[in-house]
């Protein structure tokens, strides 16, 4: 897993490269935690992540929770089918986990 994080004035966005998978979550996690505590609006940019698991669901839930806590804005962009697949059933199981719903999570 490769991450890349780009941050301008109170704007982060963070790339991931490669699976999102139980191995891939401390270095997201890493990348996240990161970030300048000025920062209000984070976009996670899916566009070049291949497969994700049900390890993204638990990201995800954290990070709109962290956003929450921090006062951040939170965006996901560039989900493939796979993972809007994902998403759609973890929502069919738990309305909390409507990630596609909330594109843009507060």
């Amino acid at each position: 897993m490769h991450i890349s994080t780009f941050v301008v004035g109170h704007t982060a966005a963070i790339f991931p490269h490669g699976d999102i998978d139980h191995e891939a979550l401390p270095a997201l996690r890493a990348a996240a935690d990161a970030l300048p505590p000025d920062v209000r609006t984070v976009t996670w940019a899916m566009d070049q992540v291949s497969f994700m698991d049900t390890t993204a669901l638990h990201l995800l839930h954290e990070q709109r929770t962290a956003a929450r806590h921090r006062g951040r804005t939170l965006f996901v962009r560039g989900l493939r089918p796979q993972h809007h697949r994902l998403l759609t059933v973890a929502a069919s199981v738990s309305p909390t986990m409507d990630f596609l719903a909330l594109n843009r999570c507060r």
